[in-house]
């Protein structure tokens, strides 16, 4: 694909949003807008140097192709480093929690990432924290921005079931001194780690990167179905949270009703709310993903909901670390008792996940066979055609065409009376 451009991964439905292009362009040619709920690309061609030979943001773009198995093969090189088909590669796997009971109960599943940050960045090990928080300010709702305090590392705790672009960290690294971690989503990390390739100066400065497991993302339009649902304003919103209050915890709304001047309270478990809207909500690009526990991050984080630790209702994490550094690092944080882990085996970790390398898979196989462009990975894919599949494949994509269209959300609506008449 000689002279692509970002163009090419918009046009084919591959755009991720990570933002990683926009910071890349040398010309400034390149910015983040929302379509249809989710980040895309836009390219002025007008001012645009691809024509001069320029293809950096199509070489930096996770959209299009991570050579997952070649990267982590670079990066995790250590005689102790270990390979698993569905985790990649590791050196050691454990379930832990943070040491203060209220970074544990109000950040989603233990409160491992935020609580390590703080001690990493008390200990100046990093000089900050690339991270996504609430803003009632901003009309997404999120931000993301370098935390430097403790306070702003909490501020930013939490799931946050909507899209994120890191579209000013490396710009925003790169004017500043120091060492940072970025905390992502598997294809934030892919794109950073190919925009390594192209900056060594931005590579010197990154300490690690934090991943969270993802089975898929979700658009903005999640979000404004759950406050059109429960009326709520988004403009009268003071605090917001879509995992609060324990392990799986709650969808916390908190504000000012501006018609009343009432202040209202908002609290919905988070299986009541969030697993009966399925894929209405999932950007397409994620049906193409196969990386689930973000595998070319330092350290993964992510829930582990099975027994015997879903009875856990405070906060329990899954942590997955590939980097010696961060090995050191954590146990040095336990020894202080800031955090405590266990180690964990595989075969739970695994169980408690979706298993979407397998399913995705096939759905990258019919996208194949349809002729429509797929990203490309370097790692085998194994999973075959089923009948199941292919019926999942078909329901998600109805799902998906429905989400689009708020003409259509009262087909969800009717779903899920009939679910729960059911």
């Amino acid at each position: 694909m000689k002279n692509s451009t970002i163009e090419f991964t918009v046009k084919h439905d591959l755009c991720v949003g990570c933002g990683v292009c926009e910071d890349v362009c040398p010309t400034n040619s390149i910015s983040i807008v929302v379509k249809c709920g989710q980040f895309v690309s836009f390219i002025n061609r007008n001012t645009c140097a691809n024509e001069k030979g320029c293809r950096r943001c199509f070489d930096a773009c996770p959209g299009v192709e991570i050579k997952l198995k070649a990267i982590a093969n670079e990066v995790f090189d250590t005689p102790e480093t270990k390979q698993n088909e569905e985790i990649g590669r590791y050196l050691e796997c454990f379930t832990g929690y943070s040491a203060d009971y209220d970074v544990r109960y109000h950040c989603a599943s233990g409160g491992m990432l935020s609580q390590f940050l703080i001690w990493l960045l008390e200990k100046k090990h990093i000089d900050g924290a690339v991270v996504t928080a609430f803003d009632p300010k901003n009309e997404l709702l999120v931000r993301s921005f370098i935390a430097t305090t403790k306070e702003e590392i909490l501020s930013a705790k939490s799931s946050k079931y909507a899209p994120v672009t890191l579209n000013h960290a490396i710009q925003d690294i790169k004017s500043r001194e120091g060492k940072f971690i970025i905390v992502g989503l598997p294809c934030h990390i892919h794109g950073f780690r190919k925009y390594e390739k192209l900056d060594k100066k931005f590579k010197e400065k990154i300490v690690g990167y934090f991943g969270l497991y993802c089975s898929s993302g979700r658009t903005f339009y999640l979000t404004e179905h759950i406050f059109k649902e429960r009326k709520i304003n988004k403009k009268d919103l003071a605090y917001f949270a879509y995992r609060d209050e324990g392990c799986l915890g709650s969808m916390i709304a908190d504000g000012i009703n501006s018609a009343t001047l009432k202040p209202f309270h908002v609290t919905v478990q988070y299986l009541q709310y969030y697993h009966p809207l399925r894929s209405f909500f999932k950007p397409r690009r994620c049906l193409l993903c196969i990386d689930h526990f973000s595998e070319l991050a330092d350290v993964s984080f992510g829930d582990i909901h099975v027994e015997p630790y879903i009875q856990d209702t405070v906060g329990i994490n899954s942590v997955i670390v590939r980097n010696p550094k961060f090995l050191a690092w954590l146990n040095e944080a336990v020894t202080e008792s800031c955090l405590s882990i266990k180690n964990l085996e595989i075969a739970p970790l695994v169980k408690s996940q979706y298993k979407k390398r397998q399913k995705h898979s096939s759905f990258l196989k019919i996208d194949k066979l349809r002729r429509r462009k797929v990203p490309l990975y370097d790692v085998e894919l194994k999973s075959v055609i089923s009948h199941k599949s292919f019926v999942a494949y078909i329901s998600m994509l109805i799902q998906i065409f429905i989400g689009k269209r708020k003409s259509l959300w009262f087909i969800i609506d009717l779903l899920k009376k009939k679910t729960s008449v059911n």
